[in-house]
This record gives C-alpha cells, structure tokens and sequence, in this order.
C-alpha cells in the first residue's frame, strides 16, 4: 500500500496526492492527516489532487471525511489543482465536498488560509495592551499584598 507524504510548511500541512489513490491509501491518509494535525497543531491543510485523473466516490467521501476531522480538530482544509473532468464527476456523483474550500493552486490556497486567521482574529475579543495588565506601581510581584481590608 502507497502512503501519501504529509508535509509541514510553517503552520499548514501540505499533502500532494502522487499516487493512485486506493480506497486503503485514502483511510491511511485519513489517519495520517489527523495524527500529523493534533502533533504539530497545524491550523491548515491543503490537499493537491493536480496529478489525479479520477476521483471515484469513495475518495470524494474520504476527501469530505477528512476536511471534516481536520475541522473537529480546528483546522481548515483546502483541495487544489482539480482538474474539470474531475470536478463534473464528483458533481455528477453527487458528491457536494461540503466542508471543503478550493483553489486554483497552492498558493492561492495558502492566501486563503490567510486571509481566514486574519478575519478570525478580527472577531477574538479585545483584551487590550499589555500595560493594561501590568502592577500598579509599587507593588513587587514577589511580595504579593492583600488588596482587601
């Protein structure tokens, strides 16, 4: 059985599908993504099928399956480089991908896992600057005092 290599590139694990993909290989890497997304807390995954000339219904399954788990688990998932026949098969299949963002390439599918930390971190609640948490004056932090009466 072909294992598909998982790749670490700065906070985004990259796997670049190179192989025939039996129903086996998809679950091994259905496996594998998930261990490799809890051990290196990677917020995004991108998934390159450019050298995929088919994608039968178990692998479009096993696709959603996998940006399912890799969402549970706080990360995004992005598919690139499909080509058109095998967009109108999964279509024609019936299969909707939900969960999955594409993009036309890698790069394109790291600007967008980009832009999506960045319109998070928009909407984190402001906790405010660092002088606003710091010790009034006077006070030694080795030497905690009672502020109660």
């Amino acid at each position: 059985m072909d294992r598909v290599p998982v790749l670490k590139i700065g906070d985004l694990l990259l796997v670049s599908i190179q192989v025939d993909m039996e129903d086996q290989t998809a679950l091994a890497l259905q496996e594998d993504l998930a261990e490799r997304i809890v051990a290196t807390g990677c917020r995004g995954v991108i998934i390159d099928i450019t050298a995929m000339d088919i994608v039968d219904s178990f692998v479009g399954r096993t696709l959603s399956s996998i940006a399912a788990i890799a969402r549970v688990l706080d990360a995004a998932t992005v598919v690139v480089g499909m080509r058109p026949a095998v967009a109108i098969t999964l279509v024609e299949l019936g299969l909707s991908l939900d969960g999955i963002r594409t993009a036309l390439n890698v790069e394109r599918a790291m600007e967008l896992l980009a832009r999506s930390r960045f319109d998070e971190a928009l909407y984190l609640p402001d906790l405010g600057s660092d002088d606003d948490w710091a010790l009034p004056t006077g006070l030694d932090i080795d030497r905690p005092t009672s502020t109660s009466s």
